[in-house]
């Protein structure tokens, strides 16, 4: 079957993006992003995922980007020189690369999957951009069409404003159905589903429009979603917002291409 073929395609470069609950891999060949794959690794290495890997062939080469800490960084350098003999490159955040100029002024202090997805919305987006990561937390970067980052925001992710909120507590957890014809709540379990998530959708708009409007900004102004809890966001974003789950493998796979 095709994803059995993609996945044990010979020569290709393997990606690993880990983020802080979970980890995404793709092929990369002849230049093109296979099939994205993802597991929840809670710390660890889950056997979903040495079941899945049983069907790479030994890659060319693996190339990681981390936020998950060293734990985890070592887990996956000893399961990768055991399984396949080979040792990832690990990809870190840069000064400047691929026309992008990263705004903070200790350029590693700037999470690697921010500045992966920087790289790729600049290659592949015209324009200002504004990208939201929604994941354990929800970040916000705003990128010039020149490719100057003017920097970003950080939100705690819905979840992690729920348990906050929720901790302690009797109040049930609940997932909004009808956030869109019905923006407010009018019980406490479903205020707060509502507003985790209208918290970091207002913020969005509100940076979007400043981008949009700011001196000198470009004609075409791009709003980017990514992320494992973008789905969740998207339904209450502007009709403009483009959903790009790839961005930060793809930001990695020109990373991976330069090298």
């Amino acid at each position: 079957m095709p994803e059995r073929q993609e996945q044990t395609a010979a020569g290709a470069d393997l990606l690993l993006d880990v983020g802080n609950t979970s980890l995404r891999w793709a092929l990369l060949q002849d230049g093109r992003l296979g099939e994205v794959r993802s597991v929840r690794h809670h710390g660890g290495l889950p056997i979903d995922l040495h079941a899945a890997w049983d069907l790479i062939a030994p890659p060319q080469r693996i190339f990681v980007a981390n936020v998950a800490g060293e734990p985890m960084l070592a887990a996956l350098r000893r399961v990768c020189e055991t399984r396949w003999g080979r040792r990832p490159s690990t990809i870190l955040t840069e000064a400047r690369a691929f026309g992008v100029s990263n705004a903070y002024a200790e350029p590693a202090y700037l999470g690697v999957d921010r500045w992966l997805a920087l790289l790729a919305a600049h290659r592949h987006f015209p324009g200002d951009k504004l990208i939201v990561d929604a994941g354990t937390a929800i970040t916000f970067d705003l990128l010039e069409a020149s490719g100057q980052h003017l920097g970003g925001l950080i939100l705690p992710g819905i979840e992690a404003m729920r348990d906050r909120l929720l901790g302690g507590t009797h109040i049930p957890r609940v997932e909004p159905t009808d956030i869109v014809g019905v923006p407010w709540a009018a019980d406490t379990a479903t205020a707060i589903g509502a507003g985790t998530l209208q918290a970091p959708t207002a913020l969005a708009e509100r940076l979007y429009r400043q981008l949009r409007e700011r001196p000198g900004a470009a004609t075409a102004c791009q709003l980017l979603l990514t992320g494992g809890d973008a789905q969740r966001l998207r339904p209450i974003l502007p009709s403009v917002t483009q959903m790009v789950p790839e961005l930060v493998l793809q930001g990695l796979a020109l990373r991976a291409e330069r090298d």
